[in-house]
């Protein structure tokens, strides 16, 4: 009796996880299915593809203008990504570091910020760029993604610093390492973990991001990023679908060429800094 409740278990919670997978994995792969399938465009797409082509990317990268797309966005991306991380590492030692005067109170409004809706910053920080003269370009969205991109960093970091004991430190100045050093061979791969979720963050926020991209950006066609590429595809009364699923397909692969790059420098970085170097 019990050996039959055991299968039954298995068996249920086999047909969980499939359901699960199906569910999760379904709209990756119509999104495929419809990219290489020729009679998407037309609103004849099914399960598998009725006649195998890749008239859809050459479209889109070429008539569609998503290579121009692709570009931009791999710009606002890698900036945002090293600047944010550079700036909210720097910031993250000091405030689990450092004290200072107002050192509680930075912290609090760094937490307040989390808290605030993406949506109810777009109107402050247009005004901000449009004061700046950096409207309708690609370097004032990167100064908005950076800005989204502080709190959450910093706060992160923060955590993993503070989580570095302060004797590794003073072992390294005891061996006549500079602070630089200390920093560079000690601190900084025990905060890797950290710097790359971080990262990850700020990549995604600033590939996938659509309001404040269209914001700023506003009718600078040869600014605009894939998100708001994408939606050229769209049209009023039909929409080319084989050409959506072909550049969704496009806009997902530097993402996941992402993940990888930094899932092997997430692994590393717990162990790296444990080292004597």
């Amino acid at each position: 009796m019990n050996s039959s409740k055991r299968i039954l278990s298995k068996v249920g919670l086999g047909v969980a996880i499939t359901a699960v997978l199906l569910f999760t994995l379904f709209p990756v792969y119509w999104m495929l299915s419809s990219a290489f399938d020729k009679k998407a465009s037309s609103g004849g797409q099914s399960l598998v593809p009725q006649e195998f082509t890749f008239d859809n990317f050459i479209f889109v990268l070429n008539d569609g203008g998503f290579g121009v797309f692709l570009r931009n966005s791999l710009i606002v991306a890698l900036v945002t990504v090293l600047v944010s991380g550079f700036v909210c590492l720097l910031a993250a030692v000091a405030v689990a570091r450092f004290k200072f005067k107002f050192r509680t109170m930075v912290l609090m409004m760094i937490l307040i910020v989390q808290m605030v809706p993406l949506e109810a910053l777009v109107i402050p920080l247009f005004l901000q760029v449009k004061s700046l003269g950096m409207l309708n370009s690609i370097l004032g969205l990167m100064v908005v993604y950076v800005a989204l991109s502080l709190a959450f960093g910093i706060w992160m970091l923060r955590g993993f610093v503070q989580a570095v004991p302060v004797e590794l430190e003073e072992a390294a100045y005891i061996d006549g390492a500079s602070w630089w050093r200390m920093f560079r061979s000690v601190l900084l791969p025990l905060v890797m973990p950290g710097l790359v979720a971080t990262s990850v963050f700020a990549f995604i926020t600033a590939w996938n991001e659509f309001i404040f991209a269209m914001t700023m950006l506003g009718g600078a066609t040869d600014q605009y990023t894939v998100a708001i590429g994408l939606k050229s595809f769209f049209g009023l009364h039909s929409n080319d679908w084989g050409s959506i699923m072909a550049a969704s397909t496009i806009i997902t692969v530097p993402v996941m060429i992402f993940f990888v790059i930094v899932q092997r420098r997430l692994s590393s970085g717990l162990v790296a800094g444990a080292v004597k170097g």
